[in-house]
């Protein structure tokens, strides 16, 4: 696919805020993993000239070859998003990690001598939540598998049905990241994680027991040796199906039902976007789909408040 004129000048142009001496080592590689991704305007360029530009800052600090091939590997983009952006927030991780996974994706067409533009933009809309009956049963289904998939199956739903962490986010989670206070709130609280994570009162003695048993190594999936692997969350319950009448599990679902659930709960929306690592409270304006109305005379006990 042709570049147009401007964003070939937008690619060559391009300046980072990163040291001069980094950018000189990495520069080249970046703008020209930019133009074979194949942007189709100026701003799309400039997002890839940035989140790229940054993976590559990354791996040359961390040692890693100055190429391409290795930079854009699933594990790399992985360990750069959970480490290498700790200043940014969930919604921002998400959207570098399907940016460059985007921009893997396109090379491998060039490879085969075919380029479609890069898709840059993240997945779709939240996915709806459980109901309250579909979570008791599945949480029900999950203390009765075997072994090490009771396990994974609790720690997989009490880390997004009752903390609310991203699927790329429960992965990282080791079993000393859980602090529990002396009221008994259960904490999830890694060093690269720079927002109030609160277990839910209803997970957070499960929480608790399963981060004992962890200990120092990982909640979920702990006999691996990367911190981040290609399909690691999705693929548990995709060889772990529960019985007929179930829905199948999903990490994204029950991160659903928690923000559906404190919105519900008529929860501060500010509070709530905070904990889930968004933005602003404008990033819940989907989840407010199935968020229930007010009843009259709650709505007016709200209205009306306290006398002083």
């Amino acid at each position: 696919m042709t570049l147009s004129p401007e964003v070939s000048a937008r690619i060559r142009d391009y300046r980072p805020q990163l040291p001069p001496e980094t950018w000189a080592r990495v520069g080249d590689q970046v703008r020209a993993t930019v133009a074979a991704a194949a942007p189709g305007t100026c701003d799309d360029a400039g997002h890839l000239l940035h989140v790229v530009g940054r993976l590559a800052a990354w791996a040359d600090a961390a040692g890693l070859p100055r190429d391409p091939a290795v930079w854009l590997r699933t594990e790399t983009i992985d360990a750069f998003v959970l480490t290498g952006c700790t200043e940014q927030v969930g919604t921002t991780l998400q959207t570098y990690r399907c940016w460059l996974r985007r921009t893997r994706e396109a090379l491998v067409w060039v490879q085969r001598g075919e380029a479609p533009p890069a898709r840059l933009s993240a997945p779709g809309g939240p996915q709806p939540p459980y109901a309250e009956s579909e979570l008791v049963r599945l949480r029900a289904w999950a203390e009765l598998l075997a072994g090490r998939a009771r396990l994974d199956g609790l720690a997989l739903m009490a880390m997004t049905a009752g903390c609310g962490l991203a699927p790329g986010e429960l992965s990282a989670v080791r079993g000393t990241d859980i602090r529990t206070t002396r009221c008994g709130i259960a904490l999830v609280e890694p060093p690269w994680l720079n927002r109030l994570v609160a277990c839910r009162a209803d997970w957070e003695e499960t929480l608790s027991e399963l981060a004992a048993i962890a200990g120092e190594d990982y909640m979920f999936r702990p006999r691996r040796k990367v911190t981040a692997a290609k399909n690691l969350v999705n693929s548990w319950p995709a060889r772990h199906r529960p019985h007929a009448g179930l829905p199948p599990l999903s990490a994204r679902r029950l991160r659903s039902t928690w923000i559906v659930g404190l919105l519900t709960m008529r929860i501060d929306p500010a509070l709530v976007a905070e904990s889930a690592g968004m933005v602003s409270t404008a990033a819940l304006a989907p989840y407010y789909h199935w968020v229930p109305p007010l009843d009259r005379e709650t709505a007016a006990g709200l209205l009306r408040g306290r006398r002083s």
